[in-house]
């Protein structure tokens, strides 16, 4: 049987062919996604702190999306009734991104990415209040194996369960907010992709800023030499075309499939972190990790009846 999901999905395009163009791009997406730490580690070594690059790298991709969009951009209402959903997927991707950024920077690669994938967790709660979509058996094993890998990760041998580092808070919240900004961007099929990464793009550059002006020591201004500046430059052109990518692809492709594609980011990651670091994650890691995984592969069959 057809259900609401399935429905949707199929706006844009008819056939398996058209499909593949959205997985394509979260594919692709979750490539870059999976390297992408390491060129802002390598800013961070030079002396731009992870805000403050987050911060010209996603001006850098706000700039190039105005200048290529423009004219697009001058037909755009931007207060309508459908503007709040703009805003949602602004600020929720905006502290996502930042999160991440802050998570890799201060903590071991894959164990910050594996808390970041329990967003199938949160994608459950929003999608069923936002989408209402309907939740199936493979639901409820999403939330258990979730739980399970989450608390196998987090426990402390004083019993807590609380994240045990700042790290591990960015890898949660970049989660959580990342659910909430793939089910928004699924919503929000008043908006196209081109209007939407723009958002982003907005949300991002003003949640890293604010969050910059609560650091304490910041310098007045940041000595950028000739490699940094073109690292930057390259790092904002970067987040440019993934950005187009990801909300091409989260905005044709149900919010739990595009959950289990990203998964792809962790193997990309993973063999990144192997040659390009000496963190080893330790046993309860990768047993917490692989019932997180788990879960985002079950997550695929949520709304399947």
């Amino acid at each position: 049987m057809l259900t609401k999901q399935n429905k949707q999905s199929t706006q844009g395009g008819q056939g398996g062919g058209q499909n593949a163009f959205p997985i394509a791009a979260l594919l692709v997406g979750a490539t870059i996604w999976g390297l992408l730490w390491y060129p802002y580690r390598l800013l961070e070594q030079t002396g731009v702190s992870g805000p403050t690059a987050t911060v010209i790298t996603y001006l850098v991709a706000l700039l190039l999306g105005l200048a290529v969009f423009r004219h697009k951009l001058r037909t755009v209402r931007l207060l309508d009734r459908e503007t709040c959903l703009l805003v949602g997927i602004g600020l929720s991707a905006g502290w996502a991104n930042l999160a991440y950024v802050l998570g890799v920077l201060h903590g071991e690669i894959m164990r910050v990415m594996l808390l970041f994938y329990l967003s199938p967790l949160w994608t459950i709660v929003f999608a069923r209040f936002l989408l209402s979509e309907v939740l199936s058996v493979h639901g409820y094993l999403v939330i258990v194996f979730s739980l399970g890998g989450a608390i196998i990760m987090l426990w402390q041998p004083e019993g807590s369960l609380l994240p045990s580092s700042y790290a591990d808070w960015m890898g949660i919240s970049a989660g959580f907010m990342f659910a909430l900004a793939n089910v928004l961007s699924r919503k929000d099929q008043y908006h196209d992709v081109q209007l939407k990464s723009v958002a982003v793009w907005v949300g991002v550059a003003l949640v890293a800023f604010g969050y910059s002006l609560f650091l304490p020591g910041l310098p007045a201004s940041v000595d950028i030499s000739a490699y940094t500046f073109l690292l930057l430059l390259l790092v904002g052109l970067t987040v440019f075309a993934l950005s187009l990518m990801v909300q091409y692809g989260l905005t044709h492709t149900p919010a739990n499939q595009a959950i289990v594609i990203m998964l792809f980011e962790l193997v990309v990651a993973a063999v990144a972190a192997y040659f390009l670091t000496d963190e080893a994650m330790t046993l309860r890691e990768w047993a917490g990790g692989a019932m997180i995984v788990s879960a985002s592969l079950f997550s695929a069959r949520m709304n399947r009846e």
